[in-house]
């Protein structure tokens, strides 16, 4: 297999679906003369032309509600949100429209849409554009919420996403635009709504995606040097969750932390525990414990982002509390 980054992952996905489909097209802000603000459009301009990749204004209300009446007739538009912060602006189209158009017409139009973009924080950049909003798209009927955690589910999932006929949100994270790792080079798709064990253990289930995966199984090799066994739960599909799975895996460990770096408020994260207490109480051994960001605006400076965020040692010391073991 081919190691790649996980933008060339996402880059590889929307020009094999633009090469299959001719109805698939991307647009969004600097997608193609600057080819993309993270580079993910890269060469897509110069492939498919200025009729497919389309630069838009700053108006991200604007170029979402295009795509839904593109969608409505018969397009499947890409939207690319420059970050999720500004996708905000967008939240009218996509809450009142996009996520609802199938079910106010019995579904006489679709919205087959992806709005994709990256979530959460980077580096210093300050309260209003570090911000993880996964639980806000997916409190909403008739979106599916995406977020991947490596370049082949990247690229799985965002071949499924745009061939689905419904609208899909799909998280990125700018801090993981560069990393790399194993993507198949032949044909392949990830199922929507079907999680990933990433790690097999006994002791306790972790359950993580996007970005904070990777901090949870560096997490795990950390609680493997003193015989903790975690299995690490990859959801893949925010919305719908695959529950099964969590609860197969809680039921072989007793234990669960779930870590997540959105606010603890009414996030992800108590949805997947209401669901384990709810479907798993009587197999677990002790409370679920949390690992999220700060309830606080982001910090711009540095060291206090650092305190802000999830980290290695936070997500050793929840599970060393799950099993009473501080």
């Amino acid at each position: 297999m081919a190691i790649i980054q996980f933008r060339e992952a996402l880059n590889q996905a929307m020009c094999e679906e633009m090469d299959r489909d001719p109805n698939v097209f991307l647009m969004g802000e600097e997608v193609a003369q600057y080819q993309g603000a993270y580079k993910v459009s890269q060469g897509m301009l110069q492939r498919f032309g200025e009729k497919r990749v389309i630069d838009t204004p700053i108006t991200e209300a604007g170029f979402a509600g295009l795509g839904i009446g593109a969608a409505m007739v018969g397009l499947r538009p890409i939207i690319e949100m420059m970050t999720w912060n500004f996708g905000i602006l967008a939240f009218d189209q996509i809450f009142n429209n996009a996520a609802k158009i199938r079910y106010m017409s019995g579904g006489q139009f679709k919205v087959p849409m992806v709005v994709r973009g990256p979530s959460g924080a980077a580096h210093a950049l300050g309260a209003q554009h570090s911000q993880s909003i996964e639980s806000m798209v997916a409190h909403v009927p008739g979106l599916i919420v995406i977020a991947p955690s490596t370049p082949a589910d990247g690229k799985g999932l965002l071949k499924s996403a745009i061939r689905d006929d419904n609208t899909v949100i799909f998280m990125e994270s700018e801090m993981m635009y560069g990393q790399k790792g194993e993507v198949p080079e032949e044909e392949y798709v990830i199922p929507i709504g079907v999680g990933d064990i990433k790690r097999i253990g006994k002791d306790v289930t972790i359950v993580a995606w996007s970005k904070m995966l990777h901090v949870v199984l560096t997490a795990a090799d950390e609680l493997m040097k003193e015989g903790i066994e975690a299995e690490v739960i990859d959801p893949r599909t925010i919305r719908p969750l695959d529950e099964g799975l969590i609860l197969s895996s809680v039921k072989k460990t007793n234990h669960c932390v779930v870590v997540e770096e959105a606010w603890p408020f009414a996030s992800v994260g108590k949805e997947v525990a209401h669901r384990v207490y709810s479907k798993a109480f009587d197999y677990l051994d002790a409370p679920i414990e949390h690992v999220n960001g700060e309830d606080v605006p982001m910090p711009y400076a540095t060291n206090l982002e650092k305190l802000m965020l999830p980290n290695v040692s936070k997500v050793v010391a929840a599970v060393k509390k799950s099993l009473n073991r501080l």
